[in-house]
Parts: C-alpha cells; sequence; structure tokens
C-alpha cells in the first residue's frame, strides 16, 4: 500500500478475547494465538487440575 508516496505494510494481528458471558460489557482477557494454544494444551493436558485428597 502506498501512503503520501511512502510505502507501508500492514499487518494482520489475530487475537482472542475472553470474558465472562454473564457481564458481556466487561474486561477481556486478551491472548495472542501461542498463548492461547498453550492455555487449551494445558487443559487438555491436566496441567490445572485441583489435586485430589
Amino acid at each position: 500500500m502506498k501512503l503520501c508516496g511512502h510505502r507501508i505494510r500492514i499487518h494482520q494481528v489475530h487475537l482472542i478475547g475472553v470474558r465472562d458471558s454473564k457481564k458481556p460489557t466487561g474486561p477481556a482477557l486478551v491472548f495472542t494465538p501461542g498463548e492461547w494454544y498453550a492455555f487449551t494444551a494445558g487443559v487438555q493436558g491436566g496441567e490445572f487440575n485441583r489435586p485430589t485428597a
């Protein structure tokens, strides 16, 4: 893309936002795809399971 004779490059940024569905106008946590992948892999791998008594 050229703007005023200068060439600029635009990058798309993909982010994942997560918020409380009961508060749709509340704040959101924002993750990069890599962060989200690491989190979901940890959930699937049991990394966040509560210890058994």
